[in-house]
């Protein structure tokens, strides 16, 4: 016969064993500790772009080569075309030099400042690995796109601005008639830019190549997009062919900035191509970008 025994005081319960020396006060229940941990707080997507966009920044103001290239060669490259374009007729397009010359001047500006340079960070990022550890973290596809182009992008808006600033005094430009076109000019041809950049590093395997893939983009844009030759004196066949290229309508929204001379249905053609064309280098980015080294 087992005698079973309880300290005067303690609850037993029957069937369950009481280990001696334990003490146990009426009415309360033991707790097992366990280990509490705190989880980091996640960042909003505009952080994450803005926190890599400074740091690319940061790599963009140490390379001084790229900085001038990109601040000092639309500048140069503009008051060449202004001699070359002397010899247009441009009351038959109904332009002045500064019509014609200034939003010319902005439209570099985007291909130079935004698209060539962004062209070299996409891939030289690649082939250092940056976007591959990049993707292992927090940062979504589209925001290390978005991230790597911030930089080349407010760099295209101040050479804009220093554009108008420059180029516009020393010209005698008129004050703008639709100022709306031309930011909406600006604002497409950015995100063109971008898009148009961001696909051609897609078929550029190399740092080295990225200074020849862009070529045929740059060519195209400057000399069938009304850049510094307008479509309206160009052959007709030629003018409808170039009304197509990708920077036209971003050229047509700028010029129509300074003269006014677009209506409603013009300006949502030109929306809608510069849309497309975005669209498409997005679907081949989307499809096709890779996030590692060719080789």
């Amino acid at each position: 016969m087992t005698d079973t025994t309880t300290t005067p005081g303690t609850p037993h319960t029957p069937g369950a064993p009481h280990t001696p020396g334990t003490p146990h006060t009426p009415g309360t229940r033991r707790t097992s500790a366990r280990p509490t941990t705190t989880a980091a707080p996640r960042t909003t997507a505009r952080a994450r772009v803005v926190s890599l966009g400074r740091a690319e920044l940061t790599l963009l103001v140490r390379n001084k080569a790229a900085l001038t290239y990109a601040l000092l060669l639309p500048g140069s490259l503009t008051l060449s075309m202004t001699t070359f374009t002397s010899d247009i007729d441009l009351d038959k397009a109904g332009l002045s030099l500064a019509t014609l010359v200034l939003p010319g001047s902005l439209g570099l500006a985007l291909i130079l400042a935004v698209y060539m340079n962004l062209v070299g960070v996409y891939v030289i990022r690649r082939e250092e690995l940056v976007l591959k550890r990049l993707r292992a973290g927090e940062l979504t596809d589209p925001e290390i796109l978005a991230g790597a182009a911030l930089p080349a992008v407010l760099m295209g808006l101040v050479q804009c601005v220093l554009m108008v600033a420059a180029v516009g005094p020393s010209l005698d430009a008129p004050m703008p008639k639709a100022p709306h076109l031309a930011v909406l000019g600006v604002a497409a041809g950015l995100a063109l830019m971008v898009a148009l950049a961001a696909a051609t590093a897609v078929y550029t395997k190399t740092a080295e190549s990225a200074q020849l893939t862009p070529m045929p983009v740059m060519l195209v844009s400057m000399l069938a997009s009304g850049l510094f030759v307008p479509l309206d004196v160009m052959p007709d066949r030629v003018a409808a062919v170039c009304a197509w290229a990708p920077m036209t309508p971003v050229i047509d929204l700028l010029r129509a900035g300074w003269t006014g001379g677009m209506g409603a249905g013009e300006v949502l053609k030109a929306l809608a191509t510069a849309a497309a064309w975005t669209a498409l280098a997005g679907w081949t980015v989307r499809r096709r970008f890779p996030w590692e080294p060719r080789r």
